[in-house]
């Protein structure tokens, strides 16, 4: 059983449509991944932030014992 010009073209249609469908999902699972990464980023930045901050606090504190 042969399969006709327009099957042929059909077959290809579909699966150029299911790929395209393929490569969305894809698409959308990377950027959910790229957004958590995101987060996690911005989560250690704040927690540099505070330390950095800290230590700034604790550098003050012990020049101001130095000078005494």
């Amino acid at each position: 059983m042969a399969i006709s010009v327009e099957g042929v073209t059909l077959a290809i249609i579909i699966g150029t449509l299911a790929a395209i469908v393929y490569s969305l999902r894809i698409l959308v699972l990377l950027e959910r991944r790229i957004g958590r990464m995101d987060e996690s980023l911005l989560k250690i930045s704040k927690a540099l932030v505070k330390e950095e901050y800290n230590i700034e606090r604790e550098e003050k504190k012990i020049e101001r014992m130095v000078r005494r």
